[in-house]
């Protein structure tokens, strides 16, 4: 799809893009987060620089939001804290830039109680777009019953949730002393989506839109396993293959040559969406993906507009506003 403007996108919206403060950056040091999942570093992010690499890429707006390992390691007290600066802070970046930047609430989970708190605050003072929710916390799925009086407050604000992997428990055992980002997270991403269907939670909690991050992870190749197996593990088996194509995918990461293809057998073009994971993939990476989507003939004229954009302002609309 090519642009008058000469950029890979054209008025794009990024709906996964994350966001780093000078108070984050210090508490994942002090916690032993300095090369968070595995990673080499911490990436320097700066409103001015995401704006210079989104007018490079095409992308008119990016949500906002504080990726894994999040804003809890380990004391409730400060975890409170923190969700609050955080989001406090990404609040202050969207009244600077109202039509470029969007913000996706952190919460300070595995405190329910906490959560609910800052969830309320997060919405009704400081307006934010949506939440960005990890795909367990201490080992507990969204899915679980531990989290229920928050998936129903989430289901009656008809909340956006972006669903985010971070390192699963016992990573040391599983991850080959690899980044978990390269094969943990598309893992970990299948199994908290599993855990939504076979629980039963979208059934439940229709209202809530869940993005599900990095073209699905494994959930293309897995769909068909995971509805036989179904079949076995539940009394009242669940419609996995409905569920999956009911749910909303954005494109972040490497989604071709093989990725998108076969997601599209799982749900239809309209449920994707466009996302950079911008600052963790560098901004040369960011550019050179946006171009292969640009290249890629899988997705119609049409269709590529809608995963860049249309859809975005369905599910955020305050950002359909222009520049």
């Amino acid at each position: 799809m090519s642009t008058d403007r000469g950029t890979p996108l054209a008025d794009a919206i990024d709906v996964h893009a994350h966001f780093l403060t000078r108070r984050l950056r210090s508490a994942l040091e002090a916690a032993g987060h300095s090369g968070p999942d595995g990673m080499p570093g911490i990436p320097d992010w700066t409103p001015a620089a995401a704006l210079d690499v989104m007018g490079a890429t095409g992308v008119a707006a990016a949500v906002l939001s504080v990726s894994s390992p999040g804003i809890h390691f380990g004391d409730d007290s400060a975890a409170h804290s923190m969700a609050r600066a955080v989001n406090e802070e990404g609040a202050d970046i969207v009244r600077a830039h109202p039509h470029r930047f969007g913000i996706l609430a952190s919460l300070p989970l595995p405190d329910l109680h906490g959560a609910l708190a800052e969830l309320e605050y997060a919405y009704d003072v400081l307006g934010v777009d949506g939440v960005m929710l990890q795909t367990h916390y201490g080992g507990h799925y969204v899915g679980s019953p531990c989290y229920e009086p928050l998936m129903a407050e989430l289901n009656r604000r008809a909340a956006v949730v972006l669903l985010h992997p971070v390192s699963p428990q016992n990573w040391e055992a599983t991850s080959l002393n690899l980044p978990r980002p390269m094969l943990e997270f598309p893992f970990e991403t299948t199994r908290a989506v599993t855990n939504l269907i076979l629980s039963g939670s979208l059934d439940r909690y229709p209202a809530v839109r869940f993005i599900v991050p990095h073209a699905g992870g494994a959930l293309a190749t897995l769909a068909d396993r995971l509805s036989a197996f179904s079949l076995a593990v539940s009394d009242r088996p669940a419609d996995v293959l409905g569920a999956l194509r009911r749910l909303y995918y954005d494109l972040a990461g490497f989604p071709l040559p093989r990725l998108l293809p076969t997601l599209l057998t799982l749900t239809d073009a309209d449920h994707l969406l466009y996302g950079s994971d911008y600052p963790y993939t560098p901004d040369w990476v960011v550019q050179g993906l946006a171009e292969a989507l640009k290249g890629d003939s899988t997705l119609t004229y049409e269709q590529q507009h809608a995963m860049q954009r249309h859809t975005a302002v369905t599910l955020f609309p305050r950002l359909a506003k222009p520049n």
